[in-house]
């Protein structure tokens, strides 16, 4: 515990650092990212004139932390995060370097992400890792397709969030408060969670409105990546559930929305995903975000409360 705090402690000195340092960097090269042409429209120009690579940092420290406690297991966890991290980082390049706010074609980085999650499920698989909850049937027919379905998931989950200042690094930071009583209490998951936890602090003393930075694909594929390994390489995939609460309602919302305009020919939400929804209804920005957070930490806490009713996981809080 006493390594987890003096560690949590250093990622966010180098956090704060680093994110200050190449902000600056960021501003003296233009590294900005253009806005979508049919997205709000709300603060256009001060958000295109943003740094929007934020994200970099945490491949950064996501490599440190690997380094620093290079293990099988650092290595099961930190490998999707960063391989997911890298998958962003293609994005977001070639938005800068082709000026328009679409990178990466979305079929492309969706086949790259089904590689590597595919990779990554099936080394969890050899490893004997899988795993529903302690004290339920967890049949590898049904639980390779699952946690080949939650890493992709998830990754693309935080991504579709990343829309507003502080709102996926402010979920972000919610989910990481109850993962300590879903997975079990070990020095390397204590550690983990700690120096993710305070790595995406670090960051989001930058990223509340108004925004120094922006996180992009880089850091949203990389968060995405870390709360799936987080909760898969410890054998719990329906902590996915609680940690994932509020990134699977943007997901959903986006889904409703697609679905209904191709085949009703109508929509449901005035926009999609669910937070632009509400901005289009008149909400300020920081409305949604501390609302947004808000039933993330419900949804978690509820979900964590029932998934501990079910059955209480060894060595957890």
């Amino acid at each position: 515990m006493t390594r987890a705090a003096w560690l949590g402690a250093l990622f966010f000195c180098l956090s704060l650092v680093l994110q200050a340092l190449w902000i600056r960097a960021q501003r003296r090269m233009s590294l900005t990212q253009a806005q979508k042409s049919y997205g709000v429209c709300i603060d256009v120009e001060i958000k295109a004139a943003t740094p929007s690579m934020g994200g970099v940092v945490f491949l950064v420290l996501g490599l440190l932390a690997l380094v620093m406690d290079w293990s099988v297991d650092s290595l099961l966890l930190w490998s999707l995060p960063l391989a997911g991290g890298a998958i962003g980082l293609l994005d977001d390049g070639l938005k800068f370097f082709s000026h328009s706010s679409e990178g990466f074609r979305s079929l492309g980085k969706l086949r790259v992400q089904l590689i590597v999650c595919a990779v990554w499920t099936g080394l969890l698989f050899l490893g004997g890792r899988l795993g529903f909850w302690p004290g339920l049937p967890s049949p590898w027919w049904l639980t390779i397709p699952l946690t080949f379905l939650g890493s992709v998931g998830m990754m693309n989950a935080v991504n579709i969030t990343d829309g507003l200042d502080g709102l996926a690094g402010g979920c972000t930071l919610i989910s990481l408060g109850v993962t300590p009583f879903l997975i079990p209490v070990t020095d390397f998951n204590v550690t983990a969670v700690a120096v993710l936890f305070f790595m995406v602090a670090g960051f989001l003393f930058f990223n509340v409105r108004p925004a120094k930075t922006f996180m992009g694909d880089t850091g949203a594929h990389f968060l995405g990546g870390a709360l799936a390994a987080l909760c898969l390489v410890n054998g719990r995939l329906l902590a996915l559930l609680p940690v994932g609460f509020l990134f699977g309602l943007e997901t959903l919302s986006s889904a409703i929305q697609i679905f209904t305009i191709r085949k009703l020919n109508r929509r449901v939400f005035l926009m999609a995903p669910l937070h632009h929804h509400f901005q289009r209804k008149g909400w300020d920005e920081t409305e949604v975000t501390t609302r947004f957070w808000l039933v993330q930490a419900v949804g978690a806490v509820l979900l964590t409360l029932l998934l501990l009713s079910m059955a209480q996981p060894a060595g957890a809080f």
